[in-house]
Parts: C-alpha cells; sequence; structure tokens
C-alpha cells in the first residue's frame, strides 16, 4: 500500500466527494431520494412499505440485498409507481443530478426506460422531454452555485417487451437534444440482444452508439450477443467476462521460464481477449454485483470481486453506482470499497476515472477536455498532499519506527523472562 493509499483510506481530513467522477452506469429509477418518494407516493395513492426516509431507505436496502437479481428488479415497483407524470419526472431528474454533483460527479449518464412511465397518460416523448427538462434544470442549478456538471439521457428498451424498435427511433430522434446513447435491460436471461436486433440494425446504420447489459445475470454468451448483434461499445456490468479467463499457478510462461507457484499466469479465452484488447468498456457496479449474486461463483465478498483480476489484467474498467437507492452506495462509497479491499492508490482511482472518461458517450473534443480536467484536479491533490507533509512538523521515519517496534519487542521478552524466572523461582 502506498502513502497515497494510507491517506486516502484513513485519513479522517480526506474525502472521497472530492475526486472528479464519471458516471457511465446509474440507473434514474434506481437513483430517487427516499423522502421523494414518499411526497410522490401521496400525490398519487401508492402504498409503500415504509413511511419515514429512514426506514424507507433501509427496506429498499435490505430488500436489494437479497443476492437475486429478481428480486433486486422487485424494489421498481416503488420507484416506477411515482414516476408517471411530467412534475414528478422533472423533480427527480433535476434531485438526480445535484445528487450527483454532490458526490463528485462532473459527467453522467443517466439510463432509465421510457416505456415504463406511460401509465398515467404520457407518451414515451412526453417522458423524454420531461426527463431533459429536469436534467437541465439540475445542470443549472449546479452550475448557479459554482459546480461543474454534465449530464446525457441512456433511453434503454426492456428486454422482455417489444418495444425495442420505437425506443431505438426515438433515441435517433432525441440524438441532439439530450439522448446520447440506447441500452436495453431487465431480466437478462433469456431474454437476450438479439430479440431486439432490429432495433440494433437500426441504430447501427445510424452510427447510434450502443451499451448493453450483459455479463451480469448471464454469461459469455450474453456477452458473445451484446458485442455481435448489439454492437456495443460497452458492456453494463460485464463482470462475468471473468469466465473466459483462466488463471494457473506456477509452470512456465511463455518463455519457457520457470514461474514462481505464487505467481499466477493468465490467459485469455477468445471473447475475454477481443474485450480487452479493443478497450470495450466495462461498466463495473461493484455493490451492486455483490448483491445480485452476479459474481457469486467467484466467492463471497468484494474482495472476491473479479474486478481487480480484470483491471490488473488490462480491461477498460470503470466504477459506476448502479442504483445508488437500492445500493446504498455512491461512486465515493465504490472507490473507498475497492481502496480497503485491493489497496488500491490514487493512481488506481485516476486509471478508472480516466477509462470512463473515454468511453463516454461524447465527441472527441468533450472527451478530450473531460480527461484534461480530470488530470489536473488530480494534480491539484498531489500537490495538496506535498504542502501537507512540508507542513507536518514531525516527519514519520520508517528506521524510527523499526527501532520502536524492535524496543517493544525487547521490553515484552524482557517481560516473558522476567515472568518465566518467578514462575522457576516459585
Amino acid at each position: 500500500m502506498t502513502d497515497e493509499t494510507i491517506l486516502t483510506a484513513y485519513s479522517p481530513e480526506f474525502d472521497f466527494r472530492d475526486l472528479p467522477k464519471v458516471s457511465l452506469h446509474d440507473h434514474l429509477d434506481g437513483g430517487l431520494r427516499p423522502a421523494t418518494i414518499i411526497d410522490l407516493a401521496k400525490e398519487v395513492g401508492h402504498e409503500l412499505p415504509a413511511n419515514t426516509p429512514e426506514e424507507l431507505e433501509e427496506w429498499f436496502l435490505e430488500s436489494a440485498d437479497s443476492g437475486s437479481l429478481e428480486r433486486y428488479l422487485e424494489t421498481f415497483d416503488h420507484t416506477i409507481a411515482v414516476m408517471q407524470t411530467k412534475d414528478a419526472l422533472v423533480r427527480i431528474a433535476r434531485e438526480f443530478v445535484e445528487d450527483l454533483a454532490d458526490d463528485g460527479v462532473i459527467y453522467g449518464e443517466v439510463r432509465w426506460a421510457p416505456e415504463q412511465h406511460t401509465k398515467n397518460g404520457l407518451t414515451m416523448s412526453d417522458a423524454i422531454e420531461a426527463v431533459q427538462q429536469g436534467l437541465d434544470e439540475g445542470v443549472d442549478a449546479v452550475l448557479d452555485a459554482g459546480g461543474r456538471i454534465q449530464v446525457g439521457q441512456i433511453i434503454t428498451a426492456m428486454r422482455h417487451a417489444d418495444n425495442g424498435v420505437e425506443v431505438a427511433k426515438l433515441a435517433l430522434k432525441y440524438r441532439d437534444s439530450g439522448v446520447c446513447g440506447f441500452d436495453i435491460a431487465g431480466a437478462e436471461d433469456g431474454f437476450p440482444p438479439s430479440k431486439h436486433k432490429e432495433a440494433f440494425d437500426l441504430l447501427a446504420e445510424n452510427f447510434f452508439p450502443t451499451t448493453v447489459h450483459a455479463g451480469e445475470a448471464a454469461g459469455l454468451d450474453s456477452i458473445k450477443d451484446a458485442l455481435l448483434v448489439g454492437r456495443a461499445l460497452r458492456l453494463g456490468h460485464g463482470v462475468r467476462i471473468a469466465e473466459d479467463i483462466t488463471v494457473e499457478f506456477g509452470g512456465t510462461d511463455d518463455d519457457g521460464e520457470d514461474v514462481d507457484e505464487n505467481t499466477g499466469l493468465v490467459s485469455l479465452g477468445t471473447v475475454a481477449e477481443w474485450v480487452r484488447d479493443r478497450g470495450i468498456a466495462l461498466e463495473v457496479c461493484p455493490s451492486s454485483n455483490l448483491q445480485t449474486g452476479a459474481v457469486e461463483q467467484f466467492g463471497e465478498g468484494i474482495e472476491s470481486h473479479p474486478i481487480d483480476l480484470l483491471y490488473q489484467t488490462g480491461f477498460n474498467v470503470t466504477i459506476s453506482p448502479d442504483n445508488r437507492l437500492m445500493s446504498g452506495t455512491t461512486i465515493s462509497d465504490e472507490f473507498e470499497l475497492l481502496v480497503e479491499a485491493f489497496d488500491y492508490d490514487l493512481d488506481d482511482l485516476l486509471d478508472l476515472t480516466l477509462n470512463a472518461a473515454e468511453a463516454a458517450f461524447l465527441p472527441l473534443e468533450e472527451r478530450e477536455a473531460l480527461v484534461e480536467y480530470i488530470n489536473e484536479a488530480y494534480e491539484e491533490l498531489d500537490e495538496s498532499f506535498d504542502d501537507d507533509d512540508d507542513d507536518d512538523d514531525e516527519e514519520w521515519d520508517e528506521d524510527d519506527f523499526d527501532e520502536d517496534f524492535d524496543e517493544d519487542d525487547e521490553d515484552e521478552d524482557d517481560e516473558d523472562d522476567s515472568e518465566s524466572s518467578e514462575k522457576e523461582s516459585k
């Protein structure tokens, strides 16, 4: 662990929210404020499982923390129920942006399915325009407060439904009015991207970017379909690409040299090699992956999550929260989780953030400006650390620590010898 990691993980004055972030996988209907849900539920007469913001927040977290993607998705019944009017969508989208900015996000892509918000008479176009109005209001509020943020919409077709082509046409219609990408979401297993081939063909013909939920609840076949049929530039989650990776300890390397038994030799299958070598971004959501059981085959707990294997092997790993309400998380929380689990330092967090910036559905010039801003922000942070070190009255010296440690050992040995002598005399 580097000195930077120690400061990042344990220094009380460090706030992960100060780091500039890019959020690529963040669901609108998974990021509502509990208090807002309660307000809107009263307006439409929707019954909730809890009546206070604190209790409702806890209910969402407990319900989502089941290890089942299907159970996880059930929690959306309550959020979607209060997202059926223009005013509600505007408010939720505005607050969504404000909450992103509060977490240090400077560029975000919010994804949601317009077809799920037409129960009270809104058309899908009405819903898209309402969300865009809310996003614009949120951005204006952040800018007025002296902050910085840019947000785009990824509109989603539900995998089990038959609205893919219609949603794809809407994505093209609003491509210059806030919509930056297309996705399919919902139950992955049994509903492959090829079910929406016509929609993906239409988008490809019009050079419109797609990201596809794949490699979460289903494995390599789903990822293959996302790449071949969906022409996915990014994979939503994508963590089960690790099923196409083998790690063998010991043996000989490609040069015929013996390898220490504690050193792992990594081999990539055809799909994994394709994804890595072409820099197809993985939108990894660590906490969500643990909740839904997406990575349970690799072990329990964050330490067994394949994210570190993917990152160390050169995959284009990015970090997102997925559903901040259900997982009780933010990107800042996800960063802290990774620092504690894998000893990541600021350089690692910078790499993950730059990966996301470079994979954003933005024009090249805007991506370059985003990358430049992030690099400069991290450089300023490094300089502030250096200044803090210079201001310290006492500098920690590793040799001094070793001497103190040795003295403590000697004291303990003396105490043990004394106790032993006393026992012998008795």
